[in-house]
């Protein structure tokens, strides 16, 4: 991701920062921005299909729907799993009159989010409570539902994120791979209204996203490593359908960056994003001192 620098270091009230952008402040500063989807188009694309579990030649969100009908050559494309219809359309509903009853703030990249829980220094590696008291209770509902994912059982939140897209505002997210030094294997979505679509580009770097803390942890399947995309200029699209739950792990979760394309944010889109502790900072962990009192707050639901 590449943004030229003009005015990049203007104090902007839309809640962007450094080289995150979003519509307001692109057209109020004049800001020039990449775009990366007529970048990643020229590539070779594939969208996942989550009934099959294959990635099929192609670029639009809707292709997994053509199953069993793909054309092309697949690949595969392991440590991805979706859940379509996790909320009923009832509780889609109910839900969102909860979190919009409950204050949003802004954002970078366009976005407005609400986030419980602990404060987290990723490049020092320092964790603290900060205000963290535990979650809204009326997403409660949520969390037990994880009871029922065969790969969530033993799944214990630290933290919840409301993340909302409004395409008015450009919303997006970068590339990027979910910090290896504090939040665990599973990275866990629940798309809550509006269809949409994570694209996962490879990652060939090794000094962010603190990734050698990786080798510490038991992954899911008992893999010692995780293997690393053999091309390495190819794109990977997975839908996330509207009340759908995604879950990404092992090979996806680390050896890919992530991203939401704001041309892939039609309307207003609403997830919540679910953290769990690395091994470390789990009881019997090595630093599970540090994390007790986070973990009794995490029970508490007000």
């Amino acid at each position: 991701m590449k943004i030229f620098q003009k005015n990049m270091e203007i104090d902007r009230s839309c809640g962007c920062k450094g080289i995150r952008t979003c519509l307001i402040c692109e057209k109020k500063y004049s800001i020039t921005k990449l775009n990366l989807a007529s970048e990643l188009e020229k590539r070779p694309t594939f969208v996942y299909c989550l009934y099959c579990n294959k990635a099929w030649p192609g670029w639009n969100y809707n292709e997994f729907q053509i199953h069993p009908n793909h054309s092309g050559k697949p690949i595969d494309y392991p440590g991805v799993y979706i859940q379509t219809d996790f909320l009923s359309t009832e509780e889609a509903n109910s839900l969102m009159k909860d979190l919009d009853s409950l204050p949003w703030d802004i954002s970078q990249s366009g976005r407005r989010k609400q986030n419980y829980g602990p404060k987290c220094n990723f490049k020092k590696r320092r964790l603290r409570l900060g205000l963290f008291s535990g979650f809204p209770k009326k997403t409660r509902f949520v969390q037990e539902k994880f009871l029922d994912v065969g790969l969530l059982k033993d799944f214990k939140t630290i933290e919840q994120c409301s993340l909302e897209y409004n395409p008015d505002r450009g919303a997006s997210i970068d590339p990027h791979i979910d910090d290896c030094w504090i939040w665990g294997e599973r990275i866990v979505t629940v798309n809550v209204i509006a269809d949409s679509v994570l694209t996962m580009t490879p990652y060939t770097e090794n000094n962010r996203y603190n990734l050698d803390c990786v080798n510490s942890q038991k992954l899911i399947g008992n893999e010692n490593s995780v293997t690393k995309p053999s091309c390495e200029n190819i794109v990977v699209r997975i839908p996330m359908p509207e009340r759908s739950l995604l879950v990404l792990y092992g090979a996806a979760r680390y050896a890919w960056e992530h991203a939401v394309l704001r041309e892939d944010v039609n309307s207003r889109r609403v997830c919540l994003a679910y953290r769990e502790f690395t091994t470390p900072y789990l009881p019997k962990g090595d630093h599970s001192l540090e994390a007790v009192e986070i973990l009794e707050q995490a029970n508490n639901f007000w």
